[in-house]
């Protein structure tokens, strides 16, 4: 703090670092009026620390800071800080967070020098960054936000401090983003026409998302390990709802399961949108009843034209696996649309989280694709099926019919083919007859007729 009457201070900068850096340096003036940042500190080393801190994990990224205190002239006694809570103190005090991202890729010292300025003065922050959130002093000052793999930094209108946050992209997610994306392109153009694949990518979307949210809060695997064992519990859900179909022919159930993964794509995008920052939303019941209750308005809708949801679901879904596939080589915004609800439902604290990303050139790109597939796979399939039977017939019973004509009618040819058992038998002997020895027969005699 500034004596009175003094007008000079000295400050030290020093380096570990051998070689020279670059260095900015941004005076700040201060009015007795002015709050101080860190002038009520209770928990850090310095007495005043106006420095931000930055904790993440997997899911979020917390921003840890003291509160402030109300400004005082040169000589006099700071106000107390926890005396009062009225407006005389500095509980009246509000902290607007402002969010700004630097360009991806481009960690040179002269860009990171150059965008700190931006962020130096309150008019610059107003005019360059983005109001994200505020706190009151009677909230707690750990605010959290979503974690992005790019690079994070803190700043205030005292202390600067960058942080390097990068997630590794992994040859696992890679393979199975990809063998993911390739089935629903598929799915995207092909999916009504072949039903049963269909079912199976459903099948395989349902069960994985479960198990997966299941073995992550019950076990401690490696992620590699966990999502081969989603990889095979997809693939048993897929073969069930296919089996299902195949023996019961419960089309309703189907049509059940198909409208509620396009239900959650529905509800996970409209949660993306700014109205899931809602202070009411960061109660899990309220969340959770909202996003259940979007998710099954989506069947409900559609229940009366199964097919039109049959292709929507097609186009949308299968198009939409090409944007998970393009996060797992480049950065992409939109796949956070379904990996929020991911990460809220595996970790409870996510909801105090403030979900913001950035939206740049490749990611309205990226969107552009998306829909352009979307909206072809759906008008192809349309067209394709206009004059068709709405779904495939009965699996189970077109089976059964064909064996009781096999049965009853002699004049088809498969009614003389002999059974399984006795075609199977026949085959071991032929086998077993390549391994024996040629007995000789003696004297061999024509045989005329």
């Amino acid at each position: 703090m500034l004596r009175p009457e003094q007008t000079m201070c000295t400050w030290y900068l020093e380096t570990k670092d051998a070689k020279p850096v670059q260095t900015v340096a941004i005076p700040l003036s201060y009015s007795e009026r002015d709050p101080i940042p860190g002038g009520c500190n209770l928990e850090f080393d310095l007495d005043i620390d106006p420095n931000i801190y930055l904790d993440y994990n997997f899911f979020e990224t917390t921003i840890k800071f003291a509160p402030a205190n109300l400004g005082y002239a040169r000589g006099a006694e700071p106000p107390p800080c926890d005396v009062s809570t009225g407006q005389e103190s500095r509980w009246r005090l509000r902290y607007d967070v402002y969010q700004y991202f630097l360009p991806e890729g481009d960690l040179t010292e002269a860009s990171l020098l150059q965008h700190l300025q931006r962020m130096a003065q309150v008019s610059q922050v107003k005019a360059s960054a983005v109001k994200e959130l505020f706190i009151m002093s009677s909230f707690r000052t750990r605010p959290s936000i979503l974690r992005l793999p790019m690079f994070l930094c803190t700043h205030t209108l005292a202390a600067l401090s960058p942080w390097t946050v990068t997630v590794p992209l992994r040859v696992s997610t890679k393979v199975f983003s990809t063998v993911f994306a390739v089935l629903g392109i598929f799915i995207c153009f092909f999916g009504h026409r072949f039903w049963k694949t269909e079912l199976f990518f459903v099948g395989f979307i349902f069960l994985g998302f479960f198990f997966y949210i299941l073995i992550s809060r019950l076990t401690s695997l490696k992620y590699d390990v966990r999502l081969v064992l989603t990889a095979v519990a997809g693939s048993i859900g897929g073969i069930l709802l296919v089996a299902s179909w195949w023996r019961f022919g419960t089309l309703m159930l189907c049509m059940l399961c198909v409208g509620l993964v396009l239900g959650f794509l529905v509800s996970s995008g409209t949660f993306f949108t700014p109205l899931g920052n809602l202070n009411v939303f960061r109660d899990d019941g309220v969340f959770w009843v909202t996003f259940s209750c979007i998710t099954l308005l989506v069947p409900v809708i559609f229940m009366g034209c199964l097919r039109i949801l049959n292709i929507l679901a097609c186009g949308a879904v299968g198009s939409y696996s090409v944007v998970l596939a393009i996060d797992s080589y480049i950065f992409s915004s939109l796949s956070y649309m379904t990996l929020n609800v991911l990460r809220r439902a595996l970790n409870t604290d996510f909801r105090a989280a403030f979900i913001g990303v950035p939206f740049q050139t490749k990611d309205f790109l990226v969107l552009a694709v998306w829909g352009m597939l979307a909206v072809s796979g759906i008008t192809l399939q349309i067209r394709r099926e206009r004059g068709q039977a709405p779904f495939p017939p009965h699996p189970y019973k077109l089976w059964k019919q064909e064996r009781e004509r096999r049965v009853t009618n002699i004049l088809d040819p498969s009614h003389h083919i002999p059974p399984l058992r006795e075609r199977l038998y026949g085959r071991l002997t032929q086998i077993r007859e390549l391994f024996q020895k040629e007995q000789p027969a003696g004297e061999r005699t024509p045989l005329l007729l």
